[in-house]
């Protein structure tokens, strides 16, 4: 039995709570995708999460999923990310850089050379998909059908999260996860409706599970296991993204994520309309994997804590609760009321004040003075 105050071993870092900072798309970043100075301050400002998960950043040419997205794929990239890392560090904190690559959720004018978006397959998504409400060119129209990455564009693909996972250890991150979750490329290889290859990455579990544990297990022999976490969506279909036996196929994921030794499993459990109910993600995966466990989607301060206690998980991540409330561990400790998150000014903001809805939430300590 435990609780959300005690420490927690996390891969490298000893973590001080169980209170983690789920991965939250901000579009801060420049149009060039290097992160921008008030980043520093956003992270920085949330760094008595007892680990921080950063918003998706894209690992490669072919990988970005919104304007303004920070990126991990140059040298210019990597040196933006150091003032953000350095400043978390300097707070007291431990950050995560999520790699999250778009394949086929993207435009050819979010792509370098205007390229077409990539995938496991030539498979559409469903044209009436928008996802979150509108907040770059990616949801005005349908999402073009994308190009099915041959042999060494899958090579290319995976070389490229290797590649900003070295990135991000010598930028001085503390680790990395890989988003294999969200309906976002590693999920089109997972899953059996984006995925009809007859290669060795499609067809049985294991060939699809493949491009992800390349992925991890390359990461791995590059930086350790104990830097690379993952972060799954076993009931989530955003995306239109889905398979036919989800069970099976995460419980396979998790067995073989268990086996490298990885830092941790995020899993999400989002409870909207693109959920599948018919199972509960998180004890899926507990049940399969033997590492850390993070959970995800819908907690509050009672029913994390209950979750923790019960052994269901190691540790909850919060997106929207952190948003707005930087401090949000120390609300928890002592049952402070939480400010509300202006959803308006999630990805965009009035006037292009970076600051609005991003650095402008307060702590109790301001709130008090």
């Amino acid at each position: 039995m435990t609780d959300l105050y005690q420490p927690l071993r996390v891969g490298k870092v000893d973590a001080p709570n169980r209170i983690f900072m789920a991965p939250c798309t901000r579009c801060r970043a420049d149009l060039d995708q290097i992160p921008t100075a008030i980043m520093a301050e956003y992270y920085a400002q949330r760094a008595t999460a007892g680990v921080l998960i950063t918003e998706g950043v894209n690992p490669s040419p072919l990988g970005r999923s919104e304007l303004n997205q920070p990126a991990l794929y140059s040298d210019a990239h990597e040196r933006g990310w150091i003032p953000v890392v350095d400043a978390v560090h300097e707070a007291g904190g431990r950050i995560f850089a999520q790699l999250m690559h778009a394949g086929r959720v993207s435009f050819p004018e979010l792509l370098s050379g205007a390229a077409t978006p990539v995938a496991p397959s030539a498979i559409r998504p469903d044209p009436d998909f928008r996802g979150y409400a509108v907040r770059c060119p990616r949801h005005d129209r349908p999402y073009p059908t994308p190009e099915a990455l041959d042999a060494a564009g899958v090579e290319r693909e995976i070389g490229h999260f290797v590649d900003a996972t070295v990135r991000a250890v010598r930028a001085g991150f503390d680790g990395v996860e890989i988003h294999g979750a969200g309906g976002y490329l590693p999920m089109q290889f997972l899953s059996s409706s984006t995925n009809h290859r007859t290669d060795r990455y499609g067809g049985s579990l294991e060939n699809r599970s493949r491009f992800l544990m390349d992925c991890v297990e390359r990461a791995s022999e590059a930086v350790g296991a104990d830097r690379v976490g993952v972060k799954l969506s076993p009931a989530f279909n955003f995306n239109d993204v889905y398979d036919d036996a989800p069970q099976d196929l995460y419980a396979s994921v998790a067995q073989r994520l268990s086996a490298c030794g990885i830092a941790f499993i995020e899993v999400s459990d989002y409870r909207g309309r693109h959920s599948v109910r018919e199972f509960d993600p998180v004890a899926l995966i507990r049940r399969n994997f033997a590492g850390v466990v993070v959970a995800n989607g819908g907690f509050d301060r009672d029913s994390a804590d209950e979750l923790v206690k019960s052994g269901g998980a190691d540790a909850v991540s919060f997106g929207s609760m952190f948003i707005a409330n930087p401090d949000l561990p120390e609300r928890f400790r002592i049952d402070a009321s939480l400010s509300r998150p202006d959803r308006s000014t999630y990805y965009t903001t009035p006037d292009g004040d970076l600051r609005v809805g991003y650095t402008d939430y307060a702590n109790l300590r301001l709130e008090v003075l």
